[in-house]
C-alpha cells in the first residue's frame, strides 16, 4: 500500500488544537483565534512537541507568536503523508486554514487525514467525543479537565492557565495516539480519506 494511504513508512502526524473566542460576527457566534497545538509522528522517538501564543506576557506580541505557532506546526504537516485526530476535518483543520488566511498567510494544502470521529464505522447510541470513547476503549491515557474558570484563565492568556490547557493538549494528542491503534485493532476505524481546503464542511459537532 502506498505511504499516504497508511501503508508501511508512512509518516502519519497526530495533532490537536485548543482555541479562543476572537470577534462577534452575528448572534453568539464568534470568530476563533488558535492558542496552542500539539504534535507528534506516530511511532518516532522524541516527546510531543506543542506551540503556543502568549508565552511572552506581552499582548502587542500575540499575532507574532501566532505566526510562529502556525509555521511551526506547517513544518511537521508537510512532512506528514497523513494527519490524524479527532474531529479534525470537522474542527482543526479548517479553524487552522482559517487563521493562515487571516495573517495572510498562504493555506493549509490538500492532505490524507484519518479521523477518529468522521471515520468511525456507523453507529447509534454512544458518543463519539473523545473523552467518552476514551472511557469506553479503557485507555490507559486520560483527558486533563479544564472548568469554566480554567478555561477564562487559558484563554486571558494568564501563565496558569497556558500552563494547563499546555498538558491538556499535549495530553490530548497521547491519549489519541492510543486510541487510534485501539480503534484500529478493533475494526472500527475507516481508511484514511482526502482533506481539502476546498472541500464543503462536514457539519457541526455532536459530543
Amino acid at each position: 500500500m502506498n505511504a499516504r494511504f497508511g501503508g508501511k513508512g508512512a509518516r502519519i502526524l497526530d495533532f490537536d488544537c485548543e482555541c479562543r473566542p476572537l470577534a462577534w460576527y452575528g448572534g453568539d457566534f464568534v470568530t476563533k483565534q488558535p492558542t496552542l497545538i500539539a504534535w507528534k509522528f506516530i511511532g518516532e522517538p522524541g516527546p510531543t512537541s506543542v506551540a503556543w501564543i502568549g508565552g511572552s506576557g506581552d499582548n502587542e506580541r500575540v499575532l507574532l507568536e501566532e505566526r510562529w505557532m502556525l509555521a511551526d506546526f506547517r513544518r511537521a504537516y508537510d512532512e506528514a503523508d497523513i494527519v490524524t485526530g479527532h474531529y479534525i476535518r470537522g474542527f482543526d483543520l479548517p479553524l487552522l486554514n482559517g487563521a493562515l488566511m487571516r495573517l495572510g498567510a498562504p493555506g493549509l494544502s490538500p492532505k490524507m487525514s484519518q479521523d477518529t470521529k468522521l471515520d468511525m464505522v456507523k453507529r447509534q447510541g454512544l458518543s463519539t467525543s473523545q473523552e467518552n470513547l476514551g472511557a469506553m476503549l479503557g485507555l490507559s491515557h486520560d483527558k486533563v479537565g479544564m472548568n469554566t474558570g480554567k478555561w477564562a484563565d487559558a484563554n486571558m492568556l494568564l501563565l496558569e492557565g497556558i500552563m494547563l490547557a499546555k498538558e491538556r493538549v499535549v495530553g490530548d494528542v497521547e491519549q489519541h495516539i492510543e486510541m487510534r491503534q485501539r480503534m484500529l485493532d478493533l475494526g472500527i476505524l475507516g481508511p484514511p480519506k482526502l482533506w481539502s481546503p476546498s472541500a464543503k464542511g462536514s457539519g457541526k459537532y455532536h459530543a
